[in-house]
């Protein structure tokens, strides 16, 4: 769905008289999706670190490594 078009147009400046001028209407057919694809792509990144840390978590990031390390060499020799 295109983002809402402002029909009564705010208040501007004319930037070459100084003078107060209405701002253009345009029309953007513009829809949200590649800024909500951001925002996911954020949100999953999130989830993604939080279920590691769940998973591989410690007290610091050398017990993390250690605790991955230890899960690969266990998935490896499986």
């Amino acid at each position: 769905k295109p983002l809402s078009t402002l029909m009564s147009p705010l208040h501007s400046v004319d930037i070459a008289t100084k003078d107060e001028a209405p701002a253009a209407i345009e029309r953007s057919d513009v829809v949200a999706i590649p800024a909500a694809a951001v925002i996911a792509e954020s949100v999953v990144a999130f989830v993604v670190a939080e279920v590691f840390l769940e998973k591989f978590g410690g007290d610091s990031l050398v017990e993390i490594r250690r605790n991955l390390e230890g899960y690969l060499e266990q998935v490896r020799s499986f």
